[in-house]
Order: C-alpha cells, then sequence, then structure tokens
C-alpha cells in the first residue's frame, strides 16, 4: 500500500528537529522526516552533543580503537544516518555528552546539562532565525521514564528558544526574529509497544516487552497527532543501523520484526502538539496542519 502524499507541498515548508545524541534522530521521527523529505519539505536536524558519553553497546564495536575514538566514530555514524533519513542539514549545537546523574561525565564544565541557558538557547535561536521552521520537534515535558540530563536539557531550551525566536529584543546578535508557527513533542505511545508485543508473540518469538514496559504509565492521551509512516520504516532502520556504536544489529528490540511487520503492526509516528499560532483541528495526521 502506498501513501497517499500531502497536498501542496512546497519547498517552503521547513521542519526542525531537535535532539540531545547521535542515534536520538534516529529512533525518533526518522520515519517522518524520511516521509516530508520525500515530499520535498526542508528538514534541519540540530544535534546537541556529541554523544561522548555514551556506551558502546554493540558487542562487535567494542574494540580499543573505536573507544579511543568514540566521538569521531559517533560523528560519522551520524553523518551516515542523516544522509540515510534525508536531512538537509546537520547543526551541531557544539556540547559535551551529559552523561548520566552522579557519573564523571555529568560534571564536566563542558556538558551541555552545565551549560549556561542562555548561551544554550542563543545557539538554538540563531538555527531557528537562520532555517526559518513553520514546525519544530523536540522532547516532552513529561520525561519519567528516561529522565537523561541531556533530554531534560533538550527539552528545556527548546521550550525558551520557541519563545525567544520571535522576539526581536532576545538575542538580537542571531540573526532577524522569525516565529516559528508549531511546536510538537516526539511520543513512543503504548499502543504501539502493545501491537509490537503481540506480533512478536504471534510470530512465535520471544517478545523483547518485559513486563516492565507494562508497568510504565501511558500518555497515548496526550497524542494528538500521528504520522503515517509505513513506506519509510526502511530509513528508520537504516538510520539506526548507522549508529553502530549504539545499536547492535542482532538486537530483537529493534530488529526482531521485519520492517514490513512492524509497518502493519503500527504505521504511525506519534507526537503531542504543544502550541500552535495557526488554527488547527486535532486529532491531525500531518505536523503541517494549518500550514497548508
Amino acid at each position: 500500500m502506498r501513501l497517499v502524499p500531502f497536498p501542496t507541498v512546497t519547498a517552503s515548508l521547513r521542519l526542525l528537529s531537535v535532539h540531545a545524541h547521535p542515534d536520538d534522530e534516529a529512533s525518533k521521527g526518522a520515519g517522518t522526516v524520511a516521509r516530508y523529505h520525500a515530499e520535498g519539505v526542508h528538514s534541519t536536524l540540530v544535534t546537541c552533543t556529541g554523544g561522548e558519553a555514551g556506551e558502546v553497546l554493540n558487542p562487535a564495536m567494542d574494540r580499543p580503537e573505536v573507544q579511543e575514538n568514540l566521538f569521531q566514530v559517533r560523528m560519522e555514524e551520524l553523518a551516515r544516518s542523516v544522509e540515510i533519513i534525508g536531512y538537509d542539514e546537520l547543526v551541531l549545537l557544539g556540547y559535551r555528552d551529559s552523561g548520566m546523574p552522579d557519573t564523571p561525565e555529568n560534571a564536566d564544565a563542558r556538558a551541555f546539562a552545565n551549560a549556561p541557558l542562555e548561551e544554550a538557547v542563543g545557539r538554538l535561536v540563531a538555527v531557528i532565525r537562520r532555517n526559518k521552521p513553520q514546525v519544530i520537534i523536540t522532547y516532552g515535558d513529561d520525561q519519567e521514564g528516561y529522565p537523561h540530563p541531556d533530554h531534560l536539557r533538550v527539552h528545556e531550551i527548546t521550550i525558551v528558544a520557541w519563545h525567544a525566536a520571535g522576539d526581536p529584543d532576545r538575542f538580537p546578535e542571531a540573526g532577524a526574529p522569525w516565529t516559528p508557527s508549531k511546536l510538537y513533542y516526539s511520543a513512543w505511545s503504548r499502543a504501539r509497544f502493545v501491537a509490537m508485543h503481540q506480533g512478536f508473540l504471534d510470530a512465535g518469538i520471544e517478545s523483547p516487552f518485559d513486563q516492565k514496559w507494562f508497568d510504565r504509565p501511558s500518555h497515548d492521551e496526550r497524542i494528538t497527532t500521528q504520522v503515517d509512516v509505513q513506506d519509510f520504516y526502511a530509513a528508520r532502520s537504516g538510520a539506526l543501523k548507522a549508529h553502530a556504536t549504539q545499536i547492535d544489529p542482532e538486537s530483537p528490540f529493534w530488529f526482531g520484526l521485519p520492517d514490513g511487520v512492524v509497518a502493519g503492526l503500527y504505521p504511525w509516528e506519534d507526537y503531542q502538539l504543544a502550541e500552535s499560532r495557526v488554527p488547527t483541528t486535532l486529532p491531525e495526521d500531518d505536523l503541517f496542519a494549518g500550514l497548508r
């Protein structure tokens, strides 16, 4: 089954995604960006840190030469992922991975979580004003499930930048004001992992979704927007595999079911519309609803 293209897509539509680390762009919204890229939407990725504190989770990549050059390796992986997804531009915000709380990395003065708020916001405002996106995607306000300091900081700076980018009195050195129209939080619904879990069972395969997944609180009621990405799961899988230090290609969690099966089980990527400066009707199936 092929997607029906969104109507009246022009090059004037622009999307900006803000992520914490290399590989976040692959696991969150890759299919959405790949679809919009195919439709002609200009897409920019902001990656706030270099992912230096990330563990090497793929045993095949846990080698001395990789560990010694982890930042450069992760930058090369990010470049491949960006190409596979179809981002038009990658912007590195320039901070160091903060690591998890109570780790040495978290105490590093260069860490993203320790950067002065106004400095980090100013850098993001400059990107927004230069790229002029109508739509911005960031992380949500409820990150209880994975409270990584860098993810929390991404949310914090994006909210401030969303309000400041159009204000001529804020960050005048960052360029001419630009007011984005819609702000979204990326989401992973409970319905998705329930469908995936059942798909594993139906295929006679042990499910990687154990009880802790079902014990997590559901936020499905907050989802306002579902983008159909059934034809773009290959971009997501390819981008994930590009991050060879972080993603084991034998992982049943990521690759236990074929892309075509996953697309049939749950063909959407989910978002919460946090704020909109244009009229729109919920629920939506298009991040640019109200803009075309």
